[in-house]
């Protein structure tokens, strides 16, 4: 058998597969993305008046009612995840019925009829109270009508349907962790709640922050629906100047703008959380956007690209047949 000429590394000519599809996509978007804005710009809305909502004390007010009721409401279903997730993994069946009942109803009705509930629940009930066992006294004693303020209706609807879905996303992260874990940790004398909170819990922290940053944004988005019970936040707050100035599309463009600034800040802290998790399971963590970002506009060169033409020569060089 001969050997085939040995082809030299100038010889080979490398040329680019073509992505017409790819072209032609993004022309196509690009049209419809100018049809749109164009639409938009001709719209009778009066542009101008958004920059003045935006800083008005109406709708800032509303956003603080949002952040509040946002991050308290995130902070209750987080601890109602908690607890609920570890009684799902129980090995009580009274206690894992309780768990699962809790999650199967507040998963299963919606959150607007969840906060009706609340808000509307002094019309059956006249009195909170929380009385001492074998004495007349009470720990705790107050009308329903001063107790469920549409604060605290719109904290409960939320933070128990929230807590509903945190306790899924929790034990979906615990039941990552492998049992060895567990094993190896009560076999150096550790309680069950040592365990937990020093072994599994930190491990399933990389499991269960993502999907919690992303309930997080989903809650700033869904206290909108707190506007039932009265509550001030943006949205209740759009409606007030929109019945007022009869202008609800330039209203609801500036909540729009304020609730893109909360999810975007909130993606960014999510990035950040997740990258401080995965220093224990990656070599290599992920670029900063500022990183990223840094890197993107100071190349100047594009990267150097290995020639690998000279070592496709010598492979060729080396077949016979």
């Amino acid at each position: 058998m001969t050997e085939p000429p040995a082809v030299g590394a100038e010889e080979l000519k490398v040329i680019p597969i073509r992505h017409w599809g790819r072209w032609v996509a993004a022309v196509v978007l690009l049209a419809l993305l100018g049809v749109a804005i164009y639409g938009m710009a001709q719209a009778p809305v009066d542009y101008a008046s958004i920059p003045t909502y935006l800083h008005s004390d109406v709708i800032l007010q509303g956003l603080w009612g949002t952040i509040v009721i946002s991050v308290t409401a995130q902070a209750l279903g987080i601890i109602l995840g908690i607890i609920f997730a570890i009684m799902r993994l129980s090995k009580n069946p009274v206690v894992t019925s309780i768990a699962w009942l809790y999650i199967w109803f507040f998963r299963g009705t919606p959150v607007i009829v969840q906060l009706l509930i609340w808000f509307n629940l002094s019309i059956y009930v006249h009195t909170v109270s929380i009385p001492i066992p074998f004495t007349h006294m009470y720990l705790f004693h107050e009308s329903m009508n001063d107790f469920m303020t549409p604060f605290m209706a719109a904290l409960l609807g939320l933070g128990l349907n929230e807590g509903a879905y945190m306790a899924e996303i929790v034990r979906a992260g615990i039941i990552s962790v492998e049992e060895g874990q567990t094993e190896a940790a009560l076999s150096i004398g550790m309680t069950r709640l040592q365990t937990m909170r020093r072994v599994i819990l930190p491990q399933a922290m990389r499991v269960i922050v993502p999907p919690t940053g992303n309930e997080f944004i989903n809650m700033l988005k869904t206290s909108s629906l707190a506007s039932v019970t009265t509550y001030n936040e943006l949205f209740r707050s759009a409606e007030s100047i929109s019945s007022a100035k009869l202008n609800p599309i330039e209203t609801l463009f500036t909540i729009s703008i304020w609730y893109l600034v909360l999810t975007s800040i909130a993606t960014i802290a999510q990035y950040y959380i997740e990258r401080r998790f995965a220093r224990g399971s990656s070599r290599d963590l992920p670029e900063t956007p500022i990183q990223r970002l840094r890197r993107n506009l100071f190349t100047w060169r594009r990267p150097k690209i290995p020639n690998t033409s000279t070592h496709t020569a010598v492979a060729l060089s080396g077949v016979t047949r």
